[in-house]
């Protein structure tokens, strides 16, 4: 029996399939973590951070702020300045068919799927396919990252779902996945294939065993789907695949008396109210989400130091409550001592720097938890 990535309800996978609508770290030499010379890669000199840490150093606080979808024209126009002001950077993990225009929609054809058939919309129309290659261009060109969220968007209702796929239906997904990057590359964009390296599935659903090779022949290095029960360091998934697991931490949320949820947006507002439409409630909500992010945090931040990961959507769902506070969030916490917004890769790169007994005790504590 396969299983499912983290603990979302039906229900909650449902909603995501309809609702989706995107990391950090200086320009630098290898995207995949490697250490190779910036002057070879022809890019700057790596940040302050990017080095050893001195004995009895604490790691940053690294916080990763990724969007899934990465295909909004009016969320990147807002994130990109604002990353800039507060040196961020975010990560965009890309629904692959946001490339293909209406008009080419057969030329997908997701796994076990009829041609032409997604659980999200398609590109649009040329001129919208060719503003989001802008955007993703001047993303890229301004250090942030590009990851993959697949292209269908399939979650369990919608089968056969991404969480009951094989080696072979994922490898099929991210085969065309890279085919429709490497296409629009064609019509000018400049995200190179070879430096996308990680991303998150759909609904966090899947079976890792038969994705991980998939993602192992395609040059993939990290993935960000599985869920911890508090906020704990990645490690390499079972060391076989050299899969980095960046999980996205189930935290408590003060306002709902301590009740367990995903962190991220569509899980917070669906625990809110069902993620129904209320404008009553949507400055409510900005502040819950905003006091979640602060005390998650700050449980990592006074415990084990773990990359805290903010996973969101670019939507804006309840009259964009999440996308505020996330916004609000990055123009607090990036700005901090001790902090350092990057991507996943940068981190990867980091973590190769240290000595493993020193991210090992790190590692081995328990994972933050808000309280």
């Amino acid at each position: 029996m396969r299983r499912r990535w983290g603990p979302i309800v039906t229900g909650v996978a449902l909603a995501l399939t309809f609702a989706v609508l995107i990391g950090l770290g200086t320009v630098g030499p290898g995207a995949d973590g490697d250490d190779t010379s910036p002057a070879a890669q022809g890019a700057p000199a790596p940040p302050s951070w990017m080095r050893k840490l001195d004995a009895g150093e604490k790691p940053p606080q690294f916080v990763l702020f990724s969007f899934d979808g990465a295909g909004s024209h009016d969320h990147w126009r807002r994130i990109l300045p604002l990353a800039e002001k507060v040196n961020a950077h975010v990560t965009g993990f890309l629904s692959g068919i946001y490339l293909l225009p209406d008009a080419r929609r057969g030329e997908y054809a997701g796994p076990g799927h009829d041609p032409g058939h997604a659980a999200i919309s398609f590109g649009g129309s040329e001129e919208e396919v060719a503003t989001r290659i802008a955007d993703l261009n001047d993303a890229v060109a301004r250090g942030h990252e590009i990851g993959t969220h697949y292209n269908g968007h399939f979650c369990a209702g919608n089968e056969p779902s991404g969480g009951r796929w094989s080696t072979t239906q994922w490898t099929a997904e991210l085969d065309q996945f890279f085919g429709f990057v490497r296409d629009a590359a064609t019509r000018g964009l400049l995200v190179a294939e070879d430096r996308i390296k990680g991303g998150r599935v759909p609904c966090l659903e899947g079976d890792f065993e038969a994705l991980a090779p998939a993602m192992a022949a395609h040059g993939l290095t990290y993935d960000t789907s599985l869920t911890s029960e508090g906020i704990a360091w990645p490690q390499l998934h079972n060391g076989i695949w050299g899969i980095w697991e960046f999980r996205v931490p189930v935290v408590r949320v003060p306002a709902l008396a301590g009740k367990k949820v995903i962190m991220m947006d569509y899980n917070l507002w669906y625990s809110l109210n069902g993620a129904r439409e209320d404008p009553s409630r949507d400055k409510e909500f900005t502040a819950v989400t905003l006091d979640t992010y602060r005390a998650a945090y700050q449980a990592a931040l006074n415990t084990n130091r773990a990359p805290l990961t903010v996973g969101n959507h670019f939507n804006d769902w309840s009259g964009g409550a999440f996308s505020n506070a996330t916004e609000q969030f990055m123009t607090e916490v990036c700005v901090r001592e001790h902090t350092v917004c990057t991507t996943y890769s940068q981190v990867i790169r980091w973590m190769k720097l240290q000595d493993p007994e020193v991210l090992d005790t790190f590692r081995t504590m328990p994972p933050a938890q808000v309280t």
